[in-house]
Order: structure tokens, then C-alpha cells, then sequence
């Protein structure tokens, strides 16, 4: 983790190996997984692509390919210890150890109040939010550490950040991803391994879109930013490609929410 020398892009991912979760998308969309391991593919990484539902991860694959970059495919229940462990091993056979953890799976989780949510459901959902980020990343670390380099990105929401969201169970959980990579890279500055999270807004994916959506909500969600534009998968695939690249070196601990604004106030009016 060196400044970059003359001639040199610091943005470069040339032969370094980046993990992303939740690297499918719905359908042939660009969800936030799937840009993030096609810009990065485009930067020089090689590519391992973690989903639970294997035909997604694999239209990432085909798109990541036909570009002419390198990714292979692991399915994985990222909940469970022992499948991240035999997983990143795994990588590390067939890629090579990992440079660059990306934790974006996630899920809504249960509608509800503290008053009615189901908390079965409830653990599941914050063992997928919030658990699958620290066993993934204690599966990645140790050959970080020993190396003396490595970023990892974890993916929250600007619903961890501000109130509003009817669920109780989803800003919960994402306001726990903000504050644990906060202090995971309190625990591994001195290591060398650079830890940041990123809050997206109201950004137009197949998982938001595949629900339903009429026109009118969708621009009453793109009005609420100070930009007022819409934003997309890409918009946080290129966050990511940066925290993880050279360009970043000197980055670590922050909270970064690519929202148009959104969270820094509201839209002027007049």
C-alpha cells in the first residue's frame, strides 16, 4: 500500500484478488454486487464472485468475461463459519489470497415494530446484515495481516445512518455494519489492512425495481436528494473500485454515503 509512482494509475487493481458477496443480481440488472465486481474487473482484479443463488452470480461472470477480465464463481451460505473459511481457501487456491474484501449481501429483513417483529426472523436477518461481514472478514484477514496490506469495503445503507424507515429490523442492522467497520479499522490500521463502509441512498436496482415501482414513486425517490438525480448500481460500484484501490491508501475508518446528498440536508427550495 504505496503511493503510486510516475506513470502509474494509484486506481490500478492489476492481479489483485477482490471477494465480493452478494455478487448476483436479480435478473439481468446492475445491483450494487455486480457493479462493484465489473468495475473492479475492468480495473485489473481478479474476480471470485460469492452468491448463494449461482446462476446470478454467473450472468456476473458472463458479463465480467466478455469484457475479457477473470472471476470464477462460489456459492456460499456467508452465515455460517465454516463456509466462509472452505470458501476463501478455496479462493486463495484457485485465485489467490485476497487483497480485497468486498461485504455487500444483505437483506430487508422482517416488517415490524419492537412491538410485533418476529425475532426468528429477526436473527436471521442481522446473522445475513451484520454476521456474515465479521466471518467473511475473519476468513480474510489473517492472510491481509500477513501480508501487511488489504481493504476491506462493507456495505450499509443511509438507513443506518438517519431515521424514517419503517422496519425496525433494516436501519438496525446497517447502523451496526457503520459502527463495526469503525472499529475494525481501529483493530487493523496497524496491520495494514484498511477498513471503510459505504451508505448508499435511494440508488435504482433490480432489487428495488423487481418489487414494483411506479413512475411517480420512483421520482418522488430521486427528488428527495439535493442532486435530484437517480442513481445506480454503478454509482456504487465506482465508490468501491476507489476505497479498495491505491487512490484510497490513505483512507481508513470512514463512512462514505453516496446518496446525491441525501443525508446532508434538504433540497432548497425556490
Amino acid at each position: 500500500m504505496s503511493a503510486a509512482q510516475p506513470g502509474m494509475t494509484p486506481f490500478s487493481l492489476d492481479g489483485r484478488v477482490a471477494v465480493v458477496t452478494g455478487a448476483g443480481s436479480r435478473s439481468d440488472g446492475i445491483g450494487n454486487g455486480r457493479a462493484a465486481s465489473i468495475t473492479m474487473a475492468r480495473l485489473g482484479a481478479k474476480l471470485a464472485l460469492i452468491d448463494e443463488n449461482v446462476e446470478w452470480a454467473e450472468a456476473t461472470l458472463k458479463m465480467i468475461e466478455d469484457e475479457g477480465g477473470t472471476a470464477k464463481v462460489y456459492k456460499c451460505n456467508v452465515a455460517d463459519e465454516a463456509e466462509c473459511k472452505a470458501t476463501i481457501a478455496a479462493i486463495t487456491a484457485d485465485l489467490g489470497a485476497p487483497d480485497i474484501l468486498v461485504n455487500n449481501v444483505g437483506l430487508g429483513g422482517p416488517d415490524g415494530t419492537a412491538l410485533d417483529v418476529d425475532m426468528a426472523a429477526w436473527d436471521h436477518a442481522m446473522s445475513v446484515n451484520v454476521s456474515s461481514m465479521v466471518l467473511m472478514s475473519r476468513a480474510c484477514l489473517p492472510a491481509m495481516i500477513e501480508r501487511g496490506s488489504g481493504s476491506i469495503v462493507n456495505i450499509a445503507s443511509v438507513a443506518g445512518l438517519i431515521g424514517g424507515h419503517p422496519k425496525l429490523l433494516y436501519p438496525t442492522s446497517k447502523g451496526a455494519v457503520v459502527q463495526m467497520s469503525r472499529a475494525m479499522a481501529t483493530h487493523h490500521g496497524r496491520d495494514g489492512v484498511r477498513v471503510n463502509c459505504i451508505c448508499p441512498g435511494m440508488v435504482y436496482t433490480p432489487m428495488v425495481y423487481t418489487r414494483g415501482m411506479d413512475d411517480k414513486l420512483r421520482e418522488s425517490r430521486k427528488n428527495r436528494s439535493l442532486l435530484q438525480v437517480e442513481g445506480t448500481g454503478w454509482d456504487v460500484g465506482n465508490a468501491v473500485a476507489f476505497l479498495a484501490s491505491d487512490a484510497a491508501r490513505w483512507i481508513t475508518g470512514v463512512v462514505l454515503p453516496v446518496d446525491a446528498g441525501a443525508t446532508a440536508g434538504r433540497h432548497r427550495e425556490g
